[in-house]
């Protein structure tokens, strides 16, 4: 018979265990004759802290929802379908992760917004190191916070948006780090409307059939190093506040309706540090106020900056405009705008006194690019000879385009910093 002392060590092992097992987790191994033939079958079994390794091999399993703190875990890639039908995997518990899987073929459908996977009202998840190809939504966050999408492969072969949805797509969430990410041939690459104090950084968007990120009504928000490249529409962040974009490369956003840049009604943020390399338009600005754009390359596009009239208290300040067919277009003959320290290299004023800063004022708006904007059929008529002569003409003694819209402080050579 067991002594006192004998029972409380018992029961101090089995409360240690209860304690200590579900902490610290077990392992099971998804694969043909293995721990489970199937996930979802893993999923069910499992509790809370424990790592499901997923052998090599396919799964077609509809959707799995996983409704448990788990790891999931690829061993050599495994690959999981949706078949063209089912959404894949759905993830309602907070704190998984799910790394080194293949998922491919979500189902296409507008109505359930099928996705590879699914974060829905979840925090402190992690997607990480995995492919997703051909997918409808390749990774759809929703209400959810604290979460990292980081590393991962996502390709779709789409030719129509009205087939296509977004690569990586968050909507109402807080805190998610967007971080080294491929994504191409999506409708839009990256895709964030009400998400908050979240970061994108070192992703590259590129080939997708509308914006490579589309950013709406997000505030307080942080992209940088990211490369945006011949993505259909470029790039558009609209009706937000506080946003920082820096060090971004916005190249090759060529077409009718394609921006590097397009900024509707965005105010006090900042962009800085980016090129803007052979877009149709570098930056468009409508409704925009209080926006800082200062030391961007813009490098043969067709127009560097558009300013429209109800865009009011932006600086333009250490920029250099290089070979640029336009390098500010306005339809005002007004200007509320601040330009100072920048290079233009179709500047052909002098500096006398050798201070570096040209001794003579720069209009970057000529007569041309500001008819254009009115009319653009006139674009037509770009290098015919007498719209040279207009150009000398206003330029000599400005009647319609924006007098006070004047760089009086431009720099002469590209590499000089004038300003401390």
């Amino acid at each position: 018979m067991l002594s006192a002392n004998g029972i409380y060590k018992i029961l101090f092992i089995i409360v240690f265990f209860q304690i200590c097992c579900p902490l610290y987790g077990r392992t099971y191994t998804v694969g043909k004759n293995r721990d489970f033939n199937k996930i979802s079958d893993a999923v069910h079994y499992a509790r809370d802290n424990d790592t499901l390794l997923i052998e090599a091999g396919y799964y077609a399993e509809g959707a799995i929802v996983v409704d448990k703190k788990l790891t999931l875990l690829g061993i050599g890639y495994p690959i999981i379908s949706g078949e063209n039908k089912y959404e894949i995997l759905r993830i309602v518990a907070s704190g998984v992760t799910v790394k080194n899987i293949l998922f491919k073929n979500a189902g296409v459908s507008f109505i359930d917004d099928n996705s590879a996977v699914r974060l829905d009202s979840v925090s402190n998840c992690v997607i990480e190191n995995n492919k997703f190809y051909d997918n409808f939504f390749a990774i759809y966050l929703a209400q959810s916070r604290d979460c990292i999408i980081r590393n991962n492969v996502i390709k779709a072969a789409n030719k129509k948006q009205t087939t296509s949805a977004n690569g990586i797509h968050l909507w109402y969430c807080k805190n998610i780090v967007v971080d080294h990410n491929l994504i191409e041939g999506h409708r839009d690459g990256i895709y964030f409307e009400f998400v908050v104090n979240s970061i994108i950084e070192n992703n590259t968007s590129r080939n997708n059939l509308r914006y490579g990120l589309h950013f709406m009504f997000s505030d307080s928000c942080i992209y940088t190093d990211n490369n945006f490249i011949n993505n259909k529409a470029g790039v558009a962040v609209m009706f937000t506040r506080n946003v920082e974009m820096k060090r971004n490369n916005f190249e090759n956003n060529w077409g009718a309706a394609s921006y590097g840049l397009l900024l509707k009604e965005i105010y006090d943020s900042i962009i800085e540090d980016n090129t803007f390399k052979k877009n149709t338009c570098g930056i468009y600005y409508e409704s925009c106020g209080r926006v800082k754009t200062a030391n961007n390359l813009f490098l043969n596009n067709g127009w560097a900056i558009r300013l429209m009239a109800n865009s009011m208290d932006n600086v333009f300040t250490k920029n250099k405009f290089i070979d640029n067919t336009f390098d500010v277009a306005t339809n005002s003959s007004r200007n509320f705008n601040t330009f100072e320290y920048n290079y233009w290299n179709k500047y052909d004023g002098y500096d006398l006194d050798r201070d570096g800063l040209g001794d003579v004022p720069y209009r970057p708006v000529n007569l041309f690019s500001y008819l254009v904007v009115k009319n653009p059929p006139l674009l037509i008529l770009l290098r015919s000879l007498f719209i040279e002569l207009l150009n000398y003409s206003e330029r000599i003694m400005p009647v319609i385009t924006p007098s006070e819209l004047t760089d009086n402080k431009p720099l002469m050579n590209k590499d000089y910093d004038t300003v401390k």
